[in-house]
């Protein structure tokens, strides 16, 4: 079914004493630390894999339900669907007429699902995000709002929406979108950079290094919340423990991202994201209060690279307006600067690179024709689960990160040091197919893996290349593990 690769990597640091282990994941999903699972991690001979459907109208996440059913979400088809797992079989739990989409990356997005639902105690909450338009007329005012529906076991459908925040940013590119809970019962959310800097945004400054005044707090006017990850109160206020940031506390946890999907906590209530970088250097962070993660003035790690920050938006004298988009050589009136030219108190570097590439790199690549970028040495992470260890876990595989890609239609799994603070050995690839995998969730004995797939898109042949031929639109693939425990 697939290979494992091998490649170069930096930022395996060194291990520290365990820290204390984490009460509860923040997932849909929850298990407990038991036992030891080290030794060999099994390889993908010992799962059966099957397509559970197909045709979904882009999902965008995926998580299990206390039900026992898929719960997931469809961008464009602006559903939250509930699916069993054993026949496919599809239950509409709400279509939101509200969403708009566009056809970029905006659309119904995050899902998650308070802790208690179904556990009886009046908490049958369900959770989403999606892009909205705030104006009336012809033009286009995309915004996002964080919305809590109530769900009716008897009808089976979602009611009684309450908006827990509204204007938050909102573009058709890198909205980033990954919800969930923490373990302190605090909602934790990505917002991308909204894809500035680039292509048809090429002339919109990126703001991921703008914080909020104290007078834009007050205004609820989030603008600089882009390029951020934030933590929320349920119902949308800033929790008092929140990072003063600059003289400021607000929802924003850690600022600097380019754009983050995937979002999970491990042991100890340690915090982890990946993102997408631009030509190299997706990254693997461990997410800290108040912390700067550096774009975009850097991107992996600040090495001088193979990126220099090209700053369209502040062209001169040519107005960029003027400018024709290339993503190699900018022309001489766009500013450059050097990774090591940035400096900042509270800049912290990733864990791990997908991929840290020298200056000279060749990023042409004729086996992906004009579709360039799927050569390029990044995977385009989705999305991000914390395994944790337990006796019926699979074989190795304890305490590791899973990590879908889009790229590469594989998930990427990377082994943490025992306190969580860096990375073991090299990732492993599993379950390789030719379609772009958004998101994945897995059962309550942790043997059993749904992958959701993208409903069209571009991704990398089984024998490299490019292609948008995908052998399982729109899906949910479920990948069983048969072997020993």
């Amino acid at each position: 079914m697939l290979a494992t690769a091998s490649w170069a990597l930096a930022g395996c640091g060194y291990e520290d004493p365990l820290d204390d282990p984490l009460e509860a994941q923040g997932q849909a999903i929850h298990s407990e630390d038991a036992g030891d699972d080290e030794g060999d991690a099994v390889d993908d001979a010992s799962f059966t894999s099957r397509e559970i459907l197909r045709d979904l109208s882009y999902p965008m996440r995926i998580v299990w339900g206390p039900d026992g059913y898929l719960w997931l979400t469809e961008r464009v088809g602006k559903r939250v669907v509930r699916v069993r797992p054993q026949d496919g079989q599809q239950t509409t739990a709400i279509t939101i007429s509200e969403v708009f989409q566009s056809g970029g990356q905006d659309g119904l997005l995050a899902l998650a699902l308070h802790p208690d639902l179904l556990k009886g105690k009046g908490k049958d909450y369900v959770y989403v995000s999606f892009t909205y338009d705030v104006d009336p007329g012809p033009s286009v005012d995309r915004r996002t709002k964080i919305r809590r529906y109530t769900y009716n076991p008897a009808t089976k459908t979602l009611g009684s929406p309450f908006d827990v925040i509204t204007g938050l940013p909102g573009s058709d590119d890198h909205n980033s979108a990954r919800l969930l809970f923490g373990p302190d019962r605090k909602l934790y959310y990505t917002i991308g950079d909204q894809g500035n800097n680039q292509f048809a945004r090429k002339c919109l400054p990126i703001r991921a290094q703008d914080l909020p005044t104290a007078a834009e707090v007050a205004a609820q006017d989030w603008s600089t919340y882009v390029g951020k990850i934030l933590r929320l109160n349920l119902d949308g206020s800033i929790p008092h423990d929140n990072p003063w940031i600059d003289g400021v506390r607000s929802h924003v946890y850690s600022y600097g991202h380019r754009n983050p999907q995937g979002l999970t906590f491990g042991r100890g209530g340690k915090l982890y994201a990946n993102e997408h970088g631009p030509k190299s250097d997706d990254e693997l962070n461990l997410i800290k209060p108040g912390r700067n993660y550096g774009w975009p003035h850097v991107a992996g790690y600040r090495d001088d690279q193979a990126y220099t920050y090209d700053n369209w938006s502040a062209s001169d004298p040519t107005p960029c307006e003027e400018l024709v988009w290339n993503d190699y050589v900018p022309p001489p009136s766009v500013p450059r600067q050097a990774e090591s030219a940035f400096s900042h108190p509270d800049f912290k570097e990733p864990l791990l690179t997908f991929f840290t590439v020298p200056n000279d790199y060749n990023f042409f690549d004729p086996a992906c024709g004009f579709l360039q970028y799927i050569c390029w040495p990044t995977i385009a992470p989705s999305s991000l689960h914390y395994y944790s260890k337990g006796w019926h876990g699979i074989p190795g595989w304890g305490n590791s990160l899973l990590m879908t890609a889009l790229k590469k239609g594989a998930v990427y799994r990377v082994k943490l040091s025992a306190n969580g603070k860096s990375v073991v050995g090299e990732p492993v690839v599993h379950f390789r197919t030719t379609n772009r995998y958004r998101d994945l969730a897995w059962s309550p004995d942790r043997r059993t893996f749904y992958i959701i797939t993208d409903t069209a898109g571009n991704t990398s042949g089984p024998t490299g290349g490019a292609t948008t031929a995908l052998e399982n639109p729109g899906a949910i693939l479920e990948f069983k593990y048969t072997g020993s425990l």
